[in-house]
């Protein structure tokens, strides 16, 4: 079969067109992503290259979310500028879900928590471990990165926790880390550390309301599995 790029397809083929005609909601995955690539290389079309990147990680988007700069020069017909435009909209991508997740500004349950902190954690290689700080009406007073870690390991510093607590003269915290590797359980480390950070709380009379561990596949709370 003859090769034949983009611009020499049918017009109502050709994804910016189609965006035109129907609305960028119509057009499929590869199509969007092909409209970031914007052309292709001799042999292969940019709709071909955005189904290569696709189908090495199985049309899913949570993996895509994961590639690094290098990973996606990786392919074929993508130099520095297609790769920093995938990146800068994927990253766009994130922040609106951050920006909706903050506006609510109210906690009220593990859900609400998961949502502000999912677009931080879920996508990354070493395990971080965050912080959300209440008030008495479960505002958000502050959402902080504590530490990084490695791709199974995060040491906290707890005494970091509770400075920043009183500092904020909050009245609650949420505790959060991710697990790279995809697994919604809690080790006994996990445990341990959650005890010791709510015993040092309690202390100074704040709660710790609850323990999330956070994937891309979702999350875990330790407050709705009775854990705490």
């Amino acid at each position: 079969m003859e090769y034949k790029s983009i611009k020499h397809w049918d017009v109502e083929n050709r994804p910016r067109e189609k965006v035109e005609k129907l609305g960028v909601s119509e057009l499929e995955t590869a199509e969007l992503l092909a409209i970031l690539i914007n052309n292709g290389t001799k042999g292969k079309s940019a709709l071909d290259i955005a189904h290569d990147i696709l189908k090495a990680h199985q049309y899913n988007l949570s993996e895509l979310g994961k590639l690094s700069l290098k990973q996606l020069k990786n392919f074929d017909g993508i130099g520095l500028a297609k790769a920093v435009t995938i990146l800068a909209a994927l990253e766009i991508g994130r922040r609106r879900r951050l920006q909706d997740a903050l506006e609510k500004k109210i906690i009220g349950g593990s859900h609400d928590a998961y949502q502000c902190l999912a677009p931080y954690m879920e996508d990354l290689h070493q395990e971080e471990f965050w912080v959300i700080y209440l008030n008495n009406s479960n505002h958000i007073l502050h959402i902080g990165n504590l530490n990084k870690g490695t791709t199974n390991q995060t040491i906290v510093d707890t005494k970091a926790i509770y400075r920043k607590a009183l500092e904020l003269n909050c009245l609650g915290i949420i505790i959060a880390h991710n697990h790279p590797s995809g697994k919604l359980i809690a080790s006994e480390e996990d445990k341990k550390i959650t005890l010791k950070i709510k015993q040092g709380l309690a202390l100074i009379d704040l709660k710790l309301l609850d323990h999330l561990i956070i994937t891309s596949n979702g999350y875990l709370s330790f407050a709705d599995a009775s854990m705490l």
